[in-house]
């Protein structure tokens, strides 16, 4: 597998976290950078794949933006009497 190498600026703070972590998981900033991207993409695209069958849902059923919020709204109102 090909491996690039990147330079990435970080205020000094935000560093100093990473090398924490990094330290007290005994492994390199460059794998916790890899894994942070790794998890950061992954939950992405599960976002997208759950708005993208949300829309599907909403085509097929003709729903609008307004029903889903005052569905939520009858929700929550007959949750709170409970």
């Amino acid at each position: 597998m090909a491996v690039s190498t990147v330079n990435i600026s970080f205020q000094d703070d935000l560093l100093n976290q990473i090398d924490q972590i990094a330290q007290n998981e005994a492994r390199t900033r460059s794998e916790l950078i890899r894994e942070a991207a790794r998890i950061y993409i992954e939950r992405k695209k599960k976002w997208e794949s759950i708005f993208a069958y949300g829309e599907s849902l909403a085509l097929k059923y003709k729903f609008t933006e307004e029903d889903v919020n005052e569905e939520i709204k009858r929700y929550r109102k007959e949750k709170s009497k409970k």
